[in-house]
């Protein structure tokens, strides 16, 4: 008896638990769950934490609440206006944000994903072929970023899904036609760089014409000083000498002679042929007077 009553509590207990465990689920952070009652939606749940549900005719389903990456696995090749193509490594930011019509329109990640992708594309697609190379690697490609994230998303929207951003990892030119290119840019460059170095040498020689005058300027404003200078102390020097002279013109004679001769006779090695009574003598033959 007491067995009997022992096993019928055990059942009753093991009852419970599996019952609560129907009855009860969880939904963490980083999730957002739908409860269906015999198939049909029956609540939408965004709050994470414990939740009751009936058991065997409830069931709940889960979503990713994260922010996703789609990232293409192989760059896709565009066409862009001038007719080359492109090589393009892009990657996608989407959030799931209205649960109920992102199951409705899509039910899961592959199909959410597939749908996006091909948005993307397409839009992506239609852009390059407006834009030509240059274009797309300099400052429009920003422009290109976002015209084709709000595209994407107005069409998401109707999958219950965000765009949250669309970007460009890379841009490349087919191996096929890289070359050609890069000869192309090669030469162009080339030719910038002859033409940089012409203007610089022209530019140069009308320098050095300009430093030339500018020098021979300076060099004729130097010696007309110079000789104006020059000018100015011999005829400083001419009127001491003459003032001199006035003053004492004998002395001023025999003091010119004694010069003359420290002058004439600085080396032993001078020689003067002269006759004997010539004016040059005129103080050797005695003091003052001429040597008279």
């Amino acid at each position: 008896m007491i067995n009997n009553r022992l096993g019928i509590a055990l059942a009753g207990v093991l009852a419970a638990v599996i019952l609560a465990s129907l009855s009860l689920y969880t939904v963490d952070q980083r999730e957002r769950a739908i409860v269906f009652q015999l198939g049909e939606v029956k609540e939408i749940v965004l709050t994470p934490g414990l939740h009751l549900k009936w058991p065997l005719i409830q069931n709940v389903r889960y979503f990713d609440g994260r922010i996703l990456t789609l990232d293409t696995p192989d760059a896709e090749r565009y066409i862009t206006s001038e007719k080359k193509n492109l090589l393009v490594d892009s990657f996608v930011k989407w959030q799931i944000k209205d649960v109920r019509q992102y199951y409705i329109s899509v039910g899961d990640e592959t199909q959410a994903q597939t749908r996006i992708s091909q948005t993307v594309n397409a839009t992506l697609r239609e852009e390059f072929g407006k834009k030509t190379v240059h274009e797309v690697v300099s400052e429009d490609r920003n422009e290109i970023m976002k015209t084709v994230r709000e595209r994407a998303n107005q069409d998401a929207k109707s999958i219950g899904v965000e765009i949250i951003d669309v970007r460009l990892k890379r841009v490349d030119l087919p191996q096929e036609v890289s070359e050609s290119v890069y000869k192309r840019m090669d030469a162009e460059r080339k030719s910038v760089a002859n033409q940089l170095r012409s203007e610089g040498s022209g530019e140069a020689e009308r320098i050095r014409a300009e430093a030339d005058k500018e020098r021979e300027v300076i060099i004729a404003n130097a010696y007309k000083e110079a000789q104006r200078v020059k000018g100015e102390g011999d005829a400083k020097a001419a009127a001491v000498y003459a003032q001199a002279y006035s003053q004492n013109p004998e002395f001023y004679a025999f003091y010119r002679s004694l010069e003359a001769y420290r002058s004439s006779f600085r080396s032993k090695n001078d020689t003067l042929v002269l006759e004997p009574n010539s004016e040059f003598f005129k103080y050797f033959k005695g003091p003052g007077k001429g040597g008279k």
